[in-house]
């Protein structure tokens, strides 16, 4: 039973992450480390969607 909500977990463990990485890119000061980390948590987004569906990547309907 516990292992249906693994893939949730995962998806909702790389929403944080990528969440994390963007709050950590507003607060660069270097504007290289500030695009790596953009990046990054965009690179995360897109592989949580990709393993997890479209719609575990994000709340919003849409």
């Amino acid at each position: 039973m516990s292992g249906e909500n693994q893939p949730s977990d995962r998806a909702r463990q790389m929403r944080d992450k990528a969440q994390e990485l963007e709050q950590a890119a507003q607060h660069a000061t270097d504007p290289a480390e500030r695009q790596r980390l953009t990046e990054k948590a965009l690179r995360i987004r897109e592989k949580s969607e990709q393993e997890n569906g479209r719609g575990s990547g994000t709340m919003d309907p849409m």
